[in-house]
């Protein structure tokens, strides 16, 4: 079942081929097609610079903590690039990985890198010190991955074998929970009190409760094969690319269903991700060559031009960084704004992303 889900994929793809000023975030696309990643500016929804040259078939990507490095998995060529976000430019050589890695994510402290290679059913570890592997985790027909906000679990989606294994990272032990047919996109939200996991052949996504590390409640109905999916930062709703049917579902948290009626998006959508304000949704379309950008206050698309096939499976818009001109708090998974004219605006602040639980 492996082979032919990652098939059916990528022969879509070969048919096809021939958030706000004060944080500067910027988007970090993976071009299957084409080999390269573009880099969206998220306050003005253009793109800056050229493609970023990198791997073979570039699927999953995350960013760093700090917003200082993007990771790439080039799926065909068993490696992880490393973009400089200061330059975009790619620093080092590849990473060897395992066998067709897809899925990548970073722990909030920003120490390691997690690799769901799908062939070699491994997960790959990096130590973003000497970007080295230091580790492989034996795990099932690994494609997503996600950490939680205090880095003490991982949870990676087994497409093959309908499953979700969870790696304690003190130990790198693994167990295992059955979820719907196919799992793929897997995302944590930002209490770590909940994981939810889109299953693309059963059209549903299932709700991980981290405290037994057991499905909760029924199945929720999304779309058509439903591939990446996010939660915003104030863990209300979660985002659900579904790849059959060219939109996006909507699920509100609070009663884990799905609300209003799907948004439409461009061909094939398949990663997406929030701006750390909530205000936007961007989401990577294989099919049509596009990355649309949901306004999530009116459900209004606007349409952005990238590379050939772009995937962007995974934690793709760089959060604030000292980098672009703020300084961080040192109480780690926060950041202090010593200016900002946004939706932060009190001089010195203190705003938690990604790693800090509340």
């Amino acid at each position: 079942m492996a082979r032919s889900f990652s098939a059916a994929l990528i022969g879509a793809i070969a048919i096809i081929l021939g958030g706000a000023p004060s944080f500067a975030q910027n988007a970090y696309i993976t071009n299957a097609g084409s080999n390269t990643v573009s880099v969206i500016d998220t306050a003005t929804n253009t793109v800056v610079g050229l493609p970023i040259p990198v791997g073979n078939f570039p699927f999953g990507v995350a960013v760093t903590p700090d917003g200082s490095k993007v990771y790439v998995a080039n799926e065909f060529s068993n490696t992880v690039s490393v973009i400089d976000t200061a330059t975009n430019t790619v620093v080092g050589l590849p990473i060897p990985v395992g066998t067709n890695p897809e899925g990548v994510a970073v722990t909030p402290d920003g120490s390691k890198v997690y690799v769901a290679n799908q062939f070699s059913n491994t997960v790959s570890v990096i130590a973003t010190a000497t970007d080295t592997v230091v580790s492989t985790i034996p795990v099932g027909n690994s494609i997503g991955v996600a950490v939680t906000p205090d880095g003490s679990k991982v949870y990676v989606t087994n497409g093959g074998s309908s499953t979700v294994s969870v790696i304690a990272t003190a130990t790198n032990t693994v167990s295992t929970i059955p979820v719907g047919n196919s799992a793929v996109g897997v995302a944590v939200t930002r209490d770590g009190s909940t994981v939810y996991v889109a299953n693309a052949s059963s059209n549903t996504v299932s709700v991980i409760a981290t405290a037994t590390d057991t499905v909760v409640g029924l199945p929720i109905p999304v779309g058509s094969f439903p591939f990446g999916v996010a939660v915003t930062p104030d863990g209300s709703k979660v985002f659900v690319a579904n790849f059959g049917d060219n939109t996006v579902s909507v699920i509100a948290t609070a009663t884990d269903t799905v609300v209003g009626l799907p948004i439409p998006v461009g061909g094939n959508p398949v990663g997406l991700a929030v701006t750390l304000d909530g205000s936007k949704v961007f989401v990577a379309n294989v099919g049509s060559n596009t990355v649309s950008v949901i306004d999530t206050a009116t459900n209004a698309v606007s349409t952005i031009l990238v590379g050939s096939g772009p995937v962007a499976f995974g934690i793709f818009i760089q959060p604030p960084s000292a980098n672009s001109g703020k300084d961080a708090c040192k109480d780690g998974g926060w950041l202090k704004f010593v200016s900002s004219p946004g939706p932060f605006k009190n001089q010195g602040q203190c705003v938690s992303f990604f790693a800090k639980q509340q």
